[in-house]
């Protein structure tokens, strides 16, 4: 592999390498080596350093339709993002250690764990994106890349914070049949994706898009298309 990336993280034995990758997954490797923030998002954490760290895992697979990324969808009855599918993650504890170095890799892993179910211990850390801001809720996030080496079997642990927890084949992201512009009622308009009889969209989203993007698996596809924020299949 082109660049290849192997390197031990300081502040434990955590280890973020490229190393035995499968072929189609490389060029979202590549593409995290390179990509500027502000290619993933206009909303960058404040100079400041106001708000509260966080990471999410984004974990990709292979499943029986090829390639997968496992999503969530937060419970409905929760105060923040009540029923909006995403990655899973969450702000970081005292435990996980520097924000600067090891700390959202371990948040990332811990919080994928106790969302999902899902053993760490089978899942291979490749890459890190830029942190990106949601104004929202003020949270700094750290979008850690995962290939899920040995896949183990998941679900809702706590239904009390989420509903489901579930995979999309990436095949279905790139295709231009699912992939829509989703209107907010303040009028904002994003990039979305109607797959697994969900509407993914807001900072999941985003982020998705531009990773198809730097990867160079998006498709051409209908901006014009639009969804309210309460579509339904």
């Amino acid at each position: 592999m082109h660049g290849s990336l192997s390197r031990p993280l300081q502040g434990g034995e955590l280890e973020l390498t490229d190393r035995g990758l499968p072929e189609w997954l490389e060029p979202v490797a590549r593409a995290a080596t390179d990509v500027q923030p502000r290619q993933l998002s206009r909303f960058l954490p404040p100079e400041s350093g106001a708000g509260r760290q966080s990471a999410v895992l984004i974990l990709f697979g292979e499943g029986p339709a090829g390639p997968e990324l496992l999503l969530m969808e937060r419970a409905g009855t929760l105060r923040s993002h009540a029923g909006q599918p995403s990655f899973p993650g969450g702000a970081l504890d005292p435990q996980d250690g520097d924000p600067g170095t090891t700390g959202p890799l371990r948040a990332a892993l811990r919080e994928a764990q106790e969302e999902t179910g899902l053993d760490p211990d089978g899942v291979q850390l490749f890459g890190v994106l830029p942190r990106l801001y949601i104004p929202v809720s003020s949270f700094v996030v750290t979008p850690v890349l995962g290939w899920w080496r040995e896949p183990s079997p998941v679900g809702v642990v706590d239904p009390a914070e989420t509903a489901r927890v579930f995979t999309v084949p990436v095949s279905d992201l790139t295709d231009p049949a699912n992939r829509v512009m989703c209107v907010h009622p303040s009028g904002h308009k994003g990039p979305a994706f109607t797959v697994e009889s969900a509407l993914v969209w807001g900072f999941t989203a985003g982020v998705i898009d531009r990773i198809m993007y730097f990867a160079g698996w998006e498709r051409p596809w209908d901006r014009t298309r639009t969804v309210p924020l309460d579509w339904r299949t």
